[in-house]
């Protein structure tokens, strides 16, 4: 088994702030990195986006809206559509 202690008697105040500073830095940016990847695939598309992204045209947009394979969703006559969820729509084929 790994002896995985460190030895605080051997580093300085100036060291161990480095250190812990360093060590919280990096979580932040990790955590900023992670948030931003949650906000893009969360990302509302408009009608046109969402075709331009599936590279669909949009009568294939509407009849798969309508069957329910992709969710739809809307403020008065506007639709938009999630990117998580195009995404989740996409199904593996076999070869």
């Amino acid at each position: 088994m790994k002896n995985k202690s460190i030895l605080l008697h051997q580093l300085s105040t100036e060291e161990l702030e480095q250190l812990i500073g360093k060590s919280i830095k990096n979580g932040i940016s990790q955590l900023h990195k992670e948030q931003l990847i949650k906000n893009f695939n969360e990302e509302l598309l408009t009608r046109e986006e969402t075709c331009k992204f599936l590279k669909i045209d949009s009568s294939t947009l509407w009849s798969w809206t309508n069957r329910g394979k992709v969710k739809a969703y809307g403020i008065g006559a506007r639709r938009y559509y999630k990117r998580s969820e195009l995404l989740e729509c996409l199904t593996l084929l076999k070869k």
